[in-house]
């Protein structure tokens, strides 16, 4: 990149090479992606990164590489990649300290990796479910809300705090109507857990996740069958909730038994309910709001860590939409 005569040069320094050298990429690669996505020019010496480019470019950047290098640091991730680049850089531009908060708790520790909230939504999500023995996650798609409940919920399992993890959601088709599907239960359910089992597969050995469905310690839970249980030592996920009834909702809170968590999740603005019939999830959220032991967080947009455009795209949706099965 060539240096216009308006542009002006900082150095950053950093204490831990080996931090530095995953913040800096192979090949250079993760600097190269920095420039493109924040017009400057880096360059990386020994211990030290120089920036090149206008004054407000190299303060963004020093926010941008700061965060980086803490939040790897802290967490003890052990990869950096352009997605988690592009989070970090769209979230500088509006607040370029938004991320320090970040670096002030640990991250989620499962069999295959340690998970870190990428956000200061996701990061006060966590807490709640380290704090609340019941959670309700509202966001939309791509905010972390199922993914960092299924993290907490092995970590748990892992350090044997639970005996069991057990999956539910309402069989409610999102628009469609797919008929009769064959096969036993498990069978007919399990099309519409998939983001918990890629969750499950993505924390943990897939021998250990089929072993763990096989001997129950993972266990598959319709809603619908889960009435007249009690559900103790487990880390319970009822996902996609926002398409049960305010009964079913009531059943399924009343589950809980000794030594267990939960953990609700849904998105208010995508109800496939039939047209009128309030959702138990929205229900729920007004009636607990001020109860002792539940947590409830709303992520948004600004917590999405999907593809960039997706956070474009659900801003588009919200700016004019209205859940399907409410009165406009």
């Amino acid at each position: 990149m060539n240096v216009k005569k308006d542009t002006c040069s900082v150095r950053m320094d950093f204490e831990d090479n080996r931090v530095l050298a995953l913040l800096i990429g192979e090949h250079n690669q993760n600097l190269a992606h920095l420039e493109q996505r924040l017009d400057v020019s880096l360059n990386s010496f020994g211990n030290s990164i120089k920036i090149d480019g206008k004054a407000d470019a190299i303060k963004r950047t020093q926010s941008v590489l700061k965060n980086i290098y803490l939040t790897i640091n802290k967490s003890g991730a052990g990869e950096l990649d352009a997605p988690m680049i592009d989070d970090f850089v769209r979230w500088s531009k509006n607040d370029p300290d938004a991320l320090f908060t970040l670096n002030n708790g640990g991250a989620l520790d499962t069999w295959k990796k340690k998970i870190v909230a990428k956000t200061k939504g996701q990061r006060a999500y966590v807490d709640l479910l380290k704090a609340n023995e019941v959670v309700f996650g509202l966001g939309p798609a791509g905010t972390g809300k199922t993914y960092l409940a299924v993290a907490k919920a092995v970590e748990s399992f892992k350090k044997r705090k639970v005996e069991r993890i057990i999956l539910a959601r309402p069989a409610v088709e999102a628009g469609e109507r797919l008929g009769f599907l064959p096969g036993d239960m498990k069978e007919k359910v399990d099309p519409y857990l998939r983001p918990l089992y890629d969750a499950l597969y993505d924390m943990m050995p897939a021998e250990k996740v089929d072993r763990m469905l096989t001997n129950g310690e993972i266990e598959i839970a319709p809603l619908a069958f889960m009435r007249g249980r009690t559900l103790s030592e487990s880390y319970v996920i009822i996902d996609e909730a926002q398409n049960t009834t305010p009964i079913q909702m009531k059943m399924v809170l009343t589950r809980l038994g000794q030594n267990s968590r939960m953990v609700i999740t849904g998105d208010l603005s995508q109800i496939d309910l039939p047209h009128g019939q309030p959702s138990g999830l929205a229900d729920a959220v007004g009636l607990l709001k001020n109860v002792a032991g539940v947590g409830i967080i709303h992520l948004s947009g600004d917590d999405v860590v999907r593809h960039p455009v997706v956070a474009r795209i659900l801003s588009a949706y919200e700016s004019g939409q209205t859940p399907k099965n409410e009165p406009k």
